[in-house]
């Protein structure tokens, strides 16, 4: 299983990015698939979920709003579109999914079995 995030860097405040995570080895859909985050000196942080067979998305409630999660299982792609960018996003963005993930877990990073490299959001002026 390998799950491949891109489209990270440095943004101003207000700016949109628009990360991807490519996942290979798995049938997507089988999976619940989400997006968490990790800060200099902080710990891991959820940040959306799309459960598997299921098209609700769940998301911190920080980024509802300017965070939209999506995913094509026939692409094998994950996506996070970003805007209105804050400083306080800045952080270390991973992908991570799981196949039996229940609905008391979704915001759970240890209950996610397989996990990206992560790609580094910088929101600065």
């Amino acid at each position: 299983v390998q799950l491949v995030e891109s489209g990270g860097g440095l943004v101003q405040p207000g700016g949109s990015l628009r990360l991807s995570c490519e996942v290979s080895g798995i049938t997507l859909r089988s999976y619940s698939v989400a997006w968490f985050r990790q800060a200099a000196g902080k710990e891991r942080e959820f940040v959306a979920a799309i459960r598997r067979y299921n098209p609700t998305t769940y998301y911190l409630e920080a980024v509802r709003g300017r965070f939209t999660m999506s995913r094509d299982n026939a692409k094998n792609l994950v996506t996070l579109q970003m805007n209105s960018l804050k400083p306080e996003d800045t952080a270390v963005y991973y992908c991570a999914a799981d196949q039996g993930l229940i609905l008391s877990s979704v915001r759970q990073h240890t209950a996610y079995d397989h996990w990206g490299q992560g790609t580094q959001v910088t929101v600065s002026s």
